[in-house]
């Protein structure tokens, strides 16, 4: 029996126990929740994990960290070395993007080497297939999908995104509807064109059922990839984006009646205003199914600091409900990421995602500021460095400024305002707490 299946049944799994234990949630409301299709377990049947993650409803706000080899890159080591990266500065998952090099080898590694869920998005293995064996990316057909499908949940994979929602009728809408940028998903332009050249339906689409019966097999949790998702500001919410929605949350149903988990991956673009009703309208059209959104990006002129405008649109997008955060890097639509830009893109989706943990009144998130508070009431740097998001920068930069008096800073030094506080307020008198 799948997670969700055995949820529907009442029947408390040794997983489910962990993640109880990870979360502080109730048996009883995390039966709940999975029951309900507001919770997913990342973690394939076969897996062997030593960090299994679940999202939704209730939990901590997750966040993926992309990995992968290009065209132009394709080095195991550095994928492998990022992915290490990732781990040490809190992802809760990787997905495996990779289209250069040998992509079974690149992922039988980081499968290896990986103690948190790994996902994947399997057109571009079947693209690259078919460009390796017909020199054509789009010479592919529905066994070809199913069959890669099939292999990749064998060797383990946790998750897979799925173009399913790039549709025939929902390229029309988007053909009477122009964008400022057409569709900027890579899978989701890769299966337009297949439409476009055949004439058919999506084999994503058209054979969802056979899909789900692998997912079943291995319990793969199956990501409604957002292959129309806006690639501009100016093209956010708009009735293409809408139309896949809808079309997501249909399968949805279609995937819960089969006892498959899933949930629902969002924009993309989105200014600061409609990022609350891109939720809304996910958790009403998907049947609060978790919600897995790409930032948002909030503004399409940060070139270089993409990570930022994430975190933003992240931290608003969770706050009002988002489930799990995509990570962007500063070399997001500008090159192939290096380590050191993963690295700075992890860090600033877990501080979107705990910033909106606060609001959620996640206890531990809240539990961890206070402590962090107190630290610095204290003037306690070992302490405060331990728990900072990154302590390795926090140390270096306690380091490198050498106070002349070590019970301060460098910023303020004798005009502390905590200290001089101690003076005016000590321990112990009204309106004090510790």
């Amino acid at each position: 029996m799948t997670q969700l299946e055995c949820a529907k049944n009442n029947k408390l799994t040794s997983l489910m126990r962990k993640i109880c234990r990870q979360e502080g949630v109730s048996a009883q409301n995390l039966l709940r929740y999975i029951k309900e299709g507001k919770v997913v377990l990342l973690k394939n049947r076969s897996h062997n994990l030593a960090k299994p993650c679940a999202v939704g409803f209730s939990l901590r706000t997750k966040v993926n960290s992309n990995l992968g080899t290009s065209t132009d890159k394709s080095r195991i080591k550095e994928e492998l070395k990022k992915l290490a990266v990732s781990i040490q500065y809190g992802a809760d998952t990787v997905m495996d993007l990779s289209v250069g090099g040998n992509l079974r080898l690149v992922r039988s590694q980081i499968l290896k080497f990986s103690t948190i869920p790994v996902g994947t998005v399997p057109v571009y293995e079947i693209a690259v297939n078919a460009q390796d064996k017909k020199k054509d990316f789009l010479s592919f057909g529905p066994d070809d999908i199913l069959n890669v499908l099939e292999a990749q949940a064998e060797e383990g994979v946790d998750f897979f995104t799925i173009h399913s929602g790039v549709t025939r009728d929902n390229l029309r809408v988007l053909k009477k509807n122009r964008r400022v940028l057409g569709i900027v998903s890579r899978g989701g332009a890769i299966i337009a064109n297949w439409i476009s050249r055949y004439g058919k339906e999506n084999p994503f689409y058209e054979y969802f059922d056979e899909i789900l019966d692998i997912a079943y097999k291995y319990d793969v949790v199956l990501s409604l990839g957002d292959g129309m998702r806006p690639g501009s500001i100016a093209d956010a919410t708009d009735k293409t984006q809408l139309a896949e929605l809808k079309t997501l949350g249909e399968l949805a149903k279609r995937a819960k009646r089969r006892n498959v988990q899933v949930m629902i991956e969002g924009p993309g673009h989105v200014p600061l205003n409609q990022i609350e009703k891109n939720i809304i309208l996910e958790k009403k059209l998907c049947h609060q199914a978790p919600f897995y959104v790409l930032g948002p990006i909030v503004t399409d002129v940060a070139s270089g600091y993409d990570h930022i405008t994430a975190a933003i649109g992240g931290a608003v997008a969770a706050g009002f409900g988002a489930d799990f955060l995509c990570y962007v890097t500063p070399a997001e639509h500008l090159k192939h990421p290096s380590i050191d830009d993963v690295k700075d893109g992890v860090v600033a989706s877990r501080i979107a995602a705990h910033a909106a943990d606060i609001v959620k009144n996640n206890r531990s998130a809240i539990k961890w500021d206070r402590e962090m508070s107190l630290a610095r009431k204290k003037r306690n740097w070992q302490k405060q460095i331990k728990l900072s998001i990154d302590p390795q920068k926090a140390r270096e930069y306690r380091k490198s400024s050498q106070p002349k008096n070590n019970d301060v800073c460098t910023m303020c030094g004798r005009y502390c305002s905590i200290k001089l506080m101690d003076k005016c307020l000590p321990a112990g008198r009204p309106g004090l707490r510790a």
